[in-house]
């Protein structure tokens, strides 16, 4: 079964078209990567394949089940979800190891719920798992940028998801805060019991070894997917960003780009 499958799926609110009639599969053992400049739909993507928005036009299917003709919220406690929209939920008194207990009760912010041992025993585990043991017992809003986004990766894999969506989880991480989640999401790609994988990210520099496939996009609409091997070429990733770009890989696996500089005689001369 394929964990997310997209038929000539549009997504229009009044004359803008978000998503342009975009086809797209990710099986069980996948590890994607989604890129594109800003607005080139990929949060909207990643809210229709998190069950939290509908198509316009096309057939959207999410862990087999067909948006329009599923009960939403029995879907998404199967999605593993990180975004900014979730982070700003968070209360910034909570502790750590209650905000990532309560995604087993499909709620954010401890009210009158119960936990037991077993729940909070989980909630350790997937702490320790993303690096962030120590963290327990501190309120969310004593964390940095960095460890808030492991906790909130922590927090959504403590359903046992199906499908796990990581929505730009690096956005405003210095260098080091950047590293260390790459790290941790490497160490998740290679698990073989961790759940299919979409990252979304605007840099290259962000993808984490063992990640299989790539998905570009401009426009609300596919540029090229596939094997990462195959999407992720200097053409393709300069069409995506309309700028011609150099691309490296790495032999740890990692990639780099940046704008491949214009030859200028005159300028060249003159500093001779």
């Amino acid at each position: 079964m394929d964990v997310v499958d997209l038929r000539a799926v549009s997504i229009r609110r009044g004359e803008t078209t978000l998503l342009d009639r975009v086809s797209w599969t990710v099986a069980e053992d996948e590890r994607w990567v989604v890129l594109g400049p800003n607005g080139a739909g990929k949060t909207t993507l990643m809210q229709l394949c998190a069950a939290q928005l509908h198509p316009s036009e096309g057939v959207a299917a999410v862990l087999g089940e067909t948006l329009g003709s599923v009960d939403v919220f029995e879907l998404r406690p199967r999605i593993g979800l990180t975004s900014a929209a979730v982070a700003d939920r968070v209360p910034r008194g909570e502790e750590v190891r209650d905000v990532v207990v309560s995604a087993g009760y499909a709620v954010i912010g401890r009210w009158r719920e119960e936990y037991d041992s077993l729940d909070h025993d989980r909630a350790a585990e997937l702490l320790a798992q993303v690096g962030a043991e120590s963290l327990a017992r501190r309120t969310f809003g004593t964390l940095s940028e960095g460890e808030r986004k492991r906790v909130l990766i922590a927090r959504a894999l403590m359903t046992d998801p199906e499908l796990l969506i990581l929505d730009e989880p690096a956005a405003g991480l210095d260098l080091g805060g950047r590293e260390r989640l790459v790290t941790t999401l490497g160490d998740l790609a290679a698990d073989p019991a961790s759940p299919a994988t979409v990252l979304v990210s605007h840099h290259v520099e962000e993808i984490p070894p063992g990640f299989t496939h790539g998905l570009l996009l401009r426009d609300g609409a596919v540029v090229a997917q596939g094997p990462l091997d195959e999407v992720l070429t200097e053409e393709l990733l300069s069409t995506t960003y309309e700028m011609s770009l150099r691309l490296e890989r790495h032999l740890d696996g990692r990639w780099a780009a940046r704008r491949r500089p214009t030859y200028s005689p005159g300028r060249h001369a003159a500093g001779r």
